[in-house]
């Protein structure tokens, strides 16, 4: 499907899916949602945006490579785990930390950057499928 309708709907299409599933990730910790669906509405974000325009096109627009990105969020989820080993806790036991910004008290917790951590996993992973998947299309085409 490469209409004139879709290319022109698609980029504005996967920004605001993008940005949801940045919402969805950082609502996830308190409410419905998380890591690994604000991952999935992502990658559908930057699959509609290689369908449209073309996957080296979504390639480009994605910065790094999807392994790479997957394979930082294991790191990352991995290192958020085991944080609580240098305080004397349990692995994988929850820490917050309260930041004070503009008067505003920030909390970060262990549990969020382990989100963060999955949502990159997910990205990466489904929009190397998905990626993949496209190219063998565009062979056939």
């Amino acid at each position: 499907m490469n209409t004139v309708i879709f290319r022109t709907v698609a980029p504005g299409l996967a920004a605001l899916m993008i940005m949801y599933s940045i919402f969805v990730l950082l609502r996830g910790h308190n409410e419905p949602g998380g890591g690994f669906i604000g991952g999935l509405i992502g990658a559908s974000g930057l699959a509609i945006y290689g369908i449209a325009c073309g996957v080296t096109e979504a390639r480009r627009a994605l910065h790094v490579h999807p392994i790479s990105l997957a394979g930082f969020g294991v790191f990352l989820a991995a290192l958020s785990g085991l944080a609580s080993l240098l305080v004397g806790m349990p692995a994988f036991t929850g820490l917050w930390w309260i930041f004070e910004v503009d008067g505003t008290e920030v909390p970060l917790s262990t549990p969020l950057i382990f989100d963060i951590g999955v949502y990159a996993v997910v990205v990466g992973s489904v929009s190397a499928i998905a990626f993949a998947l496209e190219d063998d299309d565009e062979e056939m085409d």
